[in-house]
């Protein structure tokens, strides 16, 4: 991209931008919408003549605005086109189905060493890609999702916890968690896409949405501060319910099989039911995980990519940590900091303008760090649980 000058506020180019703006919008293919968009698109417009600092030769530009969330045209500026999209998502089901015919075929336990590399893998995919987004997008777009991704995978840890309970709840035997964990993933990667794209609807409608988004974040992270725990009760999950209502399930496990007939009749497995319980209890913790990485980028591209592939590597995580989570005694008290931080930072945006990447980024990472160092520090000389993760208790269905 070749570097020009901003060009003047009265100029005829930026005359020119807003009159041809006006004249796009106020087509008929607006369909008749109320005409104060169009003005809105078209000051979207202006306001970007006025805050943008690069421009290329075919007159495109790349919007560098004060304000929380910027819009070119009335819309949340992406800057990834819809061939990102689809070749993103397009990745994403690649690794799946290579997760799926080479690490989750057949049933057999996974070791703390395989789970090691496996998370390091995923790690290393996550951060090959940051690098894309460094050189394609720039070095701001490359931090937000870096920022980004290290909030996800921190807040992930929440995710292995609940994970450990509901494998003890319905005692699943731990040669299944791999492939049960796999499906739920697939299950938690289209419920997130759908929260990526409701947010973002939501952050570009309404502008006073960036104040809900940082109040809740700062109850959250408040809350997280002084609470023991996540909660999860499998038996009182409502799709799980109506799962039941309409599929029968049976009581003891059936091999690895998701479903099996008998006397004619489909009925599902205890491993259906745990499938359906991981991904709808993922929801719970996107509702506090989406917003936080909004808070840090405006970009639902940046947004879902982060959520993607921090999601991807919860598997190998789970079995790291299931046996160890009573190690990590500052990382809740970690994440509220950061949670309370990107809900200040919201606020902040939405009155004064968007806080730079250099100064959240370096802010997540020393704060989760820290908390990390300082709690394995704290519990060195504690033997912690070395039991195989999710050995189950059989408690009752």
């Amino acid at each position: 991209m070749v570097q020009l000058e901003k060009p003047p506020e009265g100029s005829i180019l930026r005359a020119s931008i807003v009159s041809t703006a006006k004249a796009r919008w106020s087509t008929p293919d607006t369909g008749g919408r109320d005409f104060r968009l169009v003005e809105r698109r078209a000051e979207g417009v202006q306001r970007a003549c006025t805050s943008s600092r690069t421009y290329d030769r075919s007159g495109a530009f790349r919007l560098r605005s004060a304000e929380p969330f910027p819009r070119e045209g009335g819309a949340l500026v992406t800057e990834f086109p819809v061939w990102a999209w689809v070749g993103f998502t397009g990745l994403i089901a690649a690794l799946l189905v290579l997760d799926l015919l080479v690490f989750g075929r057949g049933s057999r336990e996974i070791s703390f060493r395989r789970a090691t590399v496996l998370s390091g893998v995923w790690i290393g995919l996550a951060l090959l890609f940051g690098v894309a987004v460094f050189a394609v997008a720039g070095p701001e777009r490359g931090g937000e999702y870096l920022a980004g991704y290290v909030i996800e995978k921190s807040l992930s840890v929440d995710n292995v916890f609940v994970f450990a309970l509901i494998f003890s709840f319905f005692a699943v035997p731990a040669r299944y968690q791999y492939r049960v964990l796999l499906w739920g993933i697939v299950g938690a990667l289209i419920l997130r896409g759908i929260f990526v794209l409701v947010g973002a609807e939501l952050l570009d409608r309404y502008d006073w949405m960036v104040y809900v988004f940082g109040v809740f974040l700062i109850y959250t992270g408040i809350r997280m501060a002084f609470h023991s725990g996540a909660e999860v009760h499998p038996e009182r999950n409502p799709v799980l319910r109506l799962v039941r209502r309409v599929v029968p399930v049976t009581r003891d496990f059936e091999g690895e099989k998701f479903f099996v007939r008998r006397a004619g009749k489909l009925l599902a497995t205890p491993l259906f039911a745990v499938i359906v319980v991981i991904g709808t209890t993922d929801v719970i913790f996107a509702v506090d995980s989406i917003p936080a990485i909004f808070a840090i980028t405006s970009s639902p591209f940046i947004v879902w990519s982060a959520n993607a592939f921090a999601v991807l590597g919860l598997r190998p995580l789970y079995f790291m940590l299931a046996g160890m989570m009573d190690r990590f005694v500052y990382l809740q008290t970690g994440l509220a900091v950061v949670l309370v931080f990107v809900g200040a930072k919201f606020i902040y945006g939405g009155l004064f303008g968007k806080v730079p990447i250099w100064i959240s980024l370096p802010f997540i990472a020393i704060v989760v760090t820290a908390s990390i160092v300082a709690s394995l520090y704290k519990t060195r000389s504690v033997d912690h649980d070395a039991r195989r993760p999710g050995a189950g208790t059989g408690l009752p269905r």
